[in-house]
């Protein structure tokens, strides 16, 4: 007894169902290759991470330094009091430098863009940032973002002012028995 072949369009279906599997099986790793160590590198040199962070850092050392001279201005210390908060501002202070050293934070920035992006994604962005454009964005974002700050600033205002008329009609009201 002969096997008879089967049906035409049931080989083509066939085919073309085989076909269109290994093209999406061959196509994934390329989609989600993940991205080196050196293409994080690159991207990170490119956008000037390691920079934006060292420039960070005393914007953030001068808003600490502003709360240790709230919380002395708020209180009467002595001079021993005082001295123990220059120390506790310092210790603090180095505490910060290290914990947001380039150093310490390029490995979770490798991390989390290994975890985030895609090799493509990466490169991508180094292309970008390497360009005439990116290096221009890069060179205006910090008066970009110092003008957004003015800007919420001054959205802020009237919201602050309404919030201070509610406070003083809140402490000026006369209590209830």
């Amino acid at each position: 007894m002969t096997r008879s072949a089967p049906a035409l369009p049931s080989l083509l279906r066939r085919a073309a169902l085989l076909l269109a599997l290994a093209l999406a099986v061959a196509s994934v790793p390329a989609l989600a290759a993940p991205p080196t160590d050196g293409d994080i590198n690159r991207l990170l040199s490119a956008s000037r991470a390691q920079s934006m962070i060292d420039t960070m850092l005393p914007q953030i050392e001068a808003m600490q330094q502003q709360q240790f001279q709230q919380v002395a201005a708020q209180r009467q210390l002595n001079a021993q009091q005082q001295e123990q908060l220059k120390r506790i501002q310092a210790r603090t202070s180095q505490t910060l430098r290290q914990a947001l050293s380039w150093q310490q934070l390029r490995p979770m920035y490798v991390d989390l863009y290994k975890k985030t992006f895609s090799k493509e994604d990466v490169l991508a962005m180094a292309e970008f940032y390497e360009s005439a454009a990116g290096q221009s964005l890069l060179d205006k974002t910090p008066a970009l973002m110092q003008n957004v700050m003015v800007a919420i600033q001054a959205r802020m205002q009237p919201l602050f002012a309404d919030l201070q008329k509610d406070l003083e009609a809140i402490v000026n009201e006369p209590e209830k028995k």
